[in-house]
C-alpha cells in the first residue's frame, strides 16, 4: 500500500526580529497561516530508507530523510520507508517547503512506524530540524515566538485568496538575516495579537496596516525586484501585499477569488493559492491509499 499526504505551504502574515541568543538563533515574533498550494509525499513500507524527488533520488541532507532518522533515533528502531517527493513550492522563497516536507514526513511515519509519539514529542523532535517544522506540524493560523517553539493558535483560520509571485529564483534565508544582523535597517512596530485578531475578522484595511516584516528591507537590498512587485501587486488590486518570511516570495491577498484570478493572470508566473481554514486542512491532509 502506498500512502498520499498534502505538505501544506505557510505565509508569514508578519515577521519582527526581537533579539538573539547566544548559541545565534534568532528570536522572532510571527504570525503564520497555511496556504493550499502543497507538496506531495508518498510513503510505502519498505527494509530500507529511500526518498526520491521528483524522479531523482535525494541526498541525506533532505529533511524528509533527516524527518525519518530523527524519529528512529528518538524511538530507538530502525524502521524503514519508500518515499516520493512531488515538489511544487517554490524553494529560497520564504514559504516553508522543506519544513512542511519534514513536518509531513514526521505525522506519517510516526502512524506508519506505530512509534506512539506525541504531538510534543514530534514539536520537539521537529524543532531540532528547522525553525518552521514545529508550525508546520500545527498549522492553521498562529502566532509563533521564540526560535519557532512558542506557538499560539488562533481558532478562526479564515479563507482568503492570495497571489504569490516569487522573483529571482528566490533568496537564501542566511544571506537575508547576515544581512539584518549588520544593523542599519528601521525598526519593525508589531503587534502580532492584534493582526492576528484582523487576518482572523478578514478586516482587510488593519491587516494591511499592522502587518511589517523586519526582513523586507535587507531582502529588498539583495533584490530591489520584490518591492517592485509588492507595488505591482497593490496596483493591481491587493487589499495588502508583503514579503513573507525571508523571501524572495511576494504575497498579495485579495478581497474576492475573482480578483485574486484576474492579477494572477497579469503577472508571469504568478501562483494563485489561499490560505487554509483549520477546517479545510484537516480535511485535506487525511491520507489517500492505493494498492
Amino acid at each position: 500500500m502506498t500512502y498520499s499526504y498534502n505538505a501544506h505551504a505557510k505565509i508569514n502574515w508578519a515577521l519582527n526580529i526581537t533579539g538573539r541568543r547566544a548559541d545565534g538563533y534568532h528570536l522572532l515574533d510571527m504570525l503564520m497561516q497555511a496556504i493550499a498550494l502543497h507538496d506531495t509525499l508518498e510513503i510505502e513500507p519498505a527494509e530500507g530508507l529511500s526518498l526520491t524527488v521528483d524522479g531523482a533520488p535525494a541526498g541525506e541532507e533532505n529533511l524528509v530523510l533527516r524527518a525519518a532518522m530523527a524519529l528512529n533515533r528518538r524511538a530507538g528502531t530502525r524502521h524503514g520507508a519508500r518515499l516520493w517527493l512531488t515538489k511544487r513550492i517554490p524553494a529560497r522563497a520564504g514559504l516553508g517547503g522543506g519544513s512542511a516536507d519534514c513536518a509531513t514526513a514526521l505525522r506519517a511515519l510516526n502512524g506508519l512506524w506505530e512509534l506512539g509519539l506525541t504531538d510534543e514529542a514530534l514539536l520537539e523532535t521537529g524543532l531540532g530540524l528547522g525553525a518552521d517544522v514545529p508550525f508546520c506540524l500545527t498549522g492553521g493560523l498562529a502566532v509563533v515566538r521564540g526560535i519557532g517553539e512558542a506557538i499560539t493558535p488562533i481558532a478562526q483560520a479564515p479563507e482568503i485568496p492570495l497571489v504569490l509571485v516569487v522573483p529571482g529564483g528566490g533568496l537564501s534565508t542566511g544571506a537575508v538575516f547576515s544581512l539584518w544582523d549588520r544593523g542599519g535597517y528601521p525598526d519593525v512596530a508589531l503587534d502580532t495579537d492584534t493582526l492576528a485578531k484582523a487576518v482572523a475578522a478578514r478586516r482587510f484595511s488593519d491587516i494591511d496596516r499592522l502587518n511589517a516584516n523586519a526582513l523586507t528591507a535587507p531582502a529588498v537590498s539583495l533584490l530591489p525586484e520584490i518591492g517592485q512587485l509588492i507595488g505591482h501587486m497593490r496596483a493591481l488590486g491587493a487589499a495588502t501585499a508583503f514579503m513573507t518570511g525571508s523571501g524572495s516570495a511576494v504575497v498579495g491577498a485579495f478581497e474576492d477569488p475573482e480578483a485574486a484570478a484576474a492579477a494572477a493572470r497579469e503577472m508571469p508566473g504568478a501562483i494563485l493559492t489561499k490560505s487554509l481554514t483549520t477546517t479545510d486542512l484537516s480535511r485535506c491532509d487525511k491520507s489517500v491509499v492505493r494498492f
